[in-house]
């Protein structure tokens, strides 16, 4: 059987992709080398923050935000807990408070509700907050999710639509023929005639197969559970120097993400915890929430995030193969996963995407260059 697309990678962006084309009426392969939304998109730390999203991207994380929290209108009832809460992105320091003062301004100036208040203003909306914070953006709109429940969210949604998924089936490369995509996979080819990279930190070895060069960066950020614990914090805090982010669950687990990185290579394996950068997130958790002194770590995981050269989305077509589009490496990719998937599967099904894309001839260019 030769499919109308063929994504290739189960993430939070493909499954999109996916779900809104097998509902314009394409029959549509979704094909991972593992189980759905298991790799970035599974164990992430699951914030919807306009704070750590680039300015560029904020109106697309606006809608993005709205999905996530309607989630069980457009998916059938799958859900991921998602939570609204405000956000606050903290400054201890001259140098820090300057940052957050240039990011607030022009995360404003695209779109998003933040405003910047003094430590004590801060610490009347969080009240557990260190009272050693100098500055604070302050955005109404924020919230966080369980990330680990994506796939379990999306897969009933998709099977519904007549999405044919291909979990633990792997990709090895594409090739041409009759105008058909031909993908060879572990257990056999398959066919499409539109194929879809969605690999996230893997895009750089799938355009490969098509034969672009795109180079993809990649971040091994360290996560960290706490055990339950009375509440401390209501809403979900970055500390401006280090991208960090801190949130609570309701069953009073304490999630710290991102901050200073862990080591490994995202081809031969190898990932680890860096011992000395995994202290220095939860002493600045710590430092920023004093309560989380007395807090034990439960345990501690990696997962891994995708930039550009440029740090903007890769999404669109691509250049010099017809009917061959790519969608991924977005920093802070989660917030705005789901828009950017309905985004693409406007364009592969020959629609005007409601907002623009971000093709990648930009970033080739650069390459060349």
């Amino acid at each position: 059987m030769a499919f109308d697309v063929a994504i290739v990678g189960a993430g939070v962006m493909g499954c999109s992709t996916a779900l809104h084309l097998a509902r314009a009426g394409m029959r549509v392969a979704l094909l991972d080398r593992g189980a759905i939304c298991r790799e970035a998109s599974g164990v992430n730390a699951g914030t919807l923050t306009m704070q750590m999203t680039r300015a560029a991207l904020i109106p697309y994380a606006l809608r993005a935000h709205e999905m996530w929290l309607r989630m069980a209108e457009w998916c059938d009832g799958g859900h991921v807990l998602a939570v609204a809460c405000p956000g606050l992105s903290v400054a201890f320091t001259e140098r820090e408070a300057a940052m957050l003062e240039e990011r607030a301004k022009a995360r404003r100036a695209a779109g998003a509700p933040i405003e910047l208040i003094s430590g004590g203003q801060a610490m009347e909306i969080e009240p557990g907050l260190s009272d050693r914070v100098l500055l604070a953006g302050h955005c109404p709109i924020d919230g966080f999710t369980s990330a680990y429940l994506t796939g379990r969210a999306f897969r009933p949604a998709l099977l519904n639509a007549g999405v044919a998924l291909f979990e633990n089936r792997a990709v090895w490369g594409v090739d041409r023929e009759a105008g058909r995509f031909v993908l060879e996979t572990e257990t056999g080819p398959l066919q499409a005639k539109r194929i879809v990279l969605a690999g996230g930190v893997w895009l750089e070895e799938m355009a490969g197969w098509l034969g672009v060069r795109l180079p993809i960066k990649v971040l091994i950020n360290q996560l960290v559970v706490t055990e339950r614990i009375r509440p401390v914090m209501r809403t979900v805090l970055g500390v401006a120097s280090g991208l960090l982010s801190l949130k609570q669950y309701a069953n009073g687990t304490v999630l710290i993400g991102g901050g200073w990185q862990g080591i490994g290579d995202r081809q031969r394996g190898g990932l680890a915890v860096r011992a000395e950068n995994f202290r220095g997130n939860v002493r600045l958790a710590a430092h920023t929430i004093p309560a989380l002194r007395d807090a034990r770590v439960v345990r501690a995981w990696l997962g891994l995030e995708a930039e550009t050269a440029d740090a903007l989305p890769a999404i669109g077509p691509i250049p010099g193969v017809d009917n061959a589009w790519i969608i991924g490496s977005v920093h802070s990719g989660y917030t705005s996963g789901p828009y950017f998937g309905k985004l693409l599967a406007q364009a592969v099904a020959g629609e005007a995407p409601e907002m623009p894309l971000f093709p990648i001839d930009r970033l080739l260019a650069m390459e060349a260059a």
